[in-house]
């Protein structure tokens, strides 16, 4: 019950990190804040590691593990910007998880349909690749978003930012995913996609 406990509050501060990281800069010092931070944090990242081998260290736990390293380095040096780097580092995390599937395969959104339609038509296919090179382009033009901020706007900028522009920009994206896509292959009863009269399949 308490590491349950424990993993949700530290699942919350990654989530509410842009925030976390204002409140404790406007009122502590550097060095104050950055191990409060990597406090509520660093029980994600053991909890992460515990899930995995030590030779199969998955991507899920990049993101834990960064913000950590990040945070101690920010400690240790007691220089905010390492804090401010966090989304930088785990938009590039993200995109490099994503963009090694589009050379190698299957791309990363198809892994994802294939947990619901495991069988997938050829325009299907072609959907996902598609829509994983979108997220990695999001990826991208985040991480630099985030990496303009955190170098030369106001700390309130970065928050506003990273705290509800860009959770608010990964809803959008997943909106529009969800209605194209079924405006492109409509849905079954089950959910699953097929192809509609937008694309010349079969008819409802």
């Amino acid at each position: 019950m308490l590491g349950r406990i424990v993993q949700i509050v530290a699942a919350l501060a990654l989530l509410l990190y842009p925030f976390a990281v204002y409140v404790g800069l406007s009122h502590w010092d550097v060095r104050a804040a950055a191990l409060v931070l990597l406090v509520l944090i660093a029980p994600a990242a053991i909890a992460r590691l515990r899930k995995y081998r030590s030779s199969e260290v998955s991507a899920l736990a990049f993101v834990p593990l960064v913000t950590v390293g990040l945070l101690a380095t920010s400690a240790a040096l007691d220089a905010a910007g390492f804090i401010l780097l966090v989304p930088v580092f785990v938009n590039l995390g993200l995109l490099a998880t994503f963009g090694p599937t589009l050379r190698w395969g299957p791309p990363m959104i198809e892994r994802f349909a294939r947990l619901q339609e495991p069988e997938l038509s050829g325009p299907k296919v072609s959907w996902c690749r598609t829509w994983t090179w979108i997220w990695c382009a999001f990826f991208s033009l985040n991480a630099a978003a985030a990496a303009a901020l955190a170098l030369f706007a106001p700390l309130r900028w970065w928050t506003l930012y990273n705290g509800l522009i860009a959770y608010g920009l990964i809803g959008v994206l997943f909106a529009a995913e969800f209605v194209l896509r079924h405006l492109k292959f409509g849905r079954t009863g089950n959910g699953a996609m097929r192809e509609s009269r937008f694309t010349g399949g079969p008819r409802p």
